[in-house]
């Protein structure tokens, strides 16, 4: 049976699943940059940062020297923006946190937050990748053949995604390359902080070097973000596979 979630305020969601859409929901209320103004919202988000104080985070507190008020905000990364909440603290210093986070009640493994940080390494290569590829195979509409599917996708409708090897297995290989296999050393990753939205490699000399380890792996693949589940579709033969080298 699905676990309720029971937030300091007194408001008790039937399930992880509900409490995240009750979020969603009041996330969807708002615009980018507007101050959280009601206040069962303001009530129900300080509870959570309560939650996400006690449950989630080994690092300074999210709630800090106090509350004063929550915002919805853009965060930004390479490629990527999605709107989230930020709570300003009676100090005016502001920091985000992820509700969904908050909601499960638990911090991400140290695998997690590694495979995090290679995604980090290799995003701006990425999207470089991808671009060329519309450059270079787009026809006149701007589209291009997915490779799973073979239906036309426009830039914003498409991803580039491991063909093979998965993306995990080659972080899986570089920490077994680097004898991390049961342990990432101290330091390797970069400490939570306020506005940090993600998680990097604390020095640069070993994101480089994942940068490098995945360029000479990787196979990638133009496919639609919205494509049917493979086993569900005819699977077209990848015909366009795209390496680094």
């Amino acid at each position: 049976m699905p676990k309720p979630v029971e937030l300091s305020n007194g408001q008790v969601f039937k399930s992880k699943k509900a409490a995240e859409q009750h979020f969603r929901d009041m996330l969807a209320r708002y615009r980018d940059g507007d101050h959280i103004s009601d206040y069962q919202h303001h009530s129900d988000l300080s509870a959570l940062l309560e939650r996400f104080d006690l449950l989630v985070s080994d690092r300074p507190s999210k709630i800090g020297a106090g509350i004063k008020h929550f915002e919805r905000r853009l965060n930004k990364g390479d490629g990527w923006s999605s709107p989230g909440f930020w709570v300003v603290r009676v100090d005016d210093t502001p920091t985000d946190f992820s509700y969904v986070q908050a909601v499960a009640g638990r911090p991400k493994s140290d695998a997690e937050e590694f495979s995090v940080a290679c995604h980090n390494a290799v995003s701006r290569e990425l999207l470089g990748m991808k671009q060329r590829q519309f450059d270079h195979f787009a026809g006149p509409d701007g589209l291009i053949a997915c490779d799973i599917t073979g239906n036309l996708v426009a830039y914003s409708e498409a991803q580039l995604s491991h063909a093979h090897p998965p993306f995990g297995i080659i972080v899986k290989d570089f920490r077994k390359s680097k004898g991390w296999e049961n342990s990432i050393p101290p330091g390797t990753l970069t400490a939570s902080a306020d506005a940090q939205i993600s998680t990097h490699f604390a020095d640069d000399a070993v994101a480089h070097e994942f940068l490098n380890f995945h360029h000479d792996r990787a196979v990638l693949r133009i496919i639609g973000k919205d494509r049917p589940p493979i086993g569900m579709s005819a699977v077209v033969a990848v015909n366009r596979p795209l390496r680094f080298r």
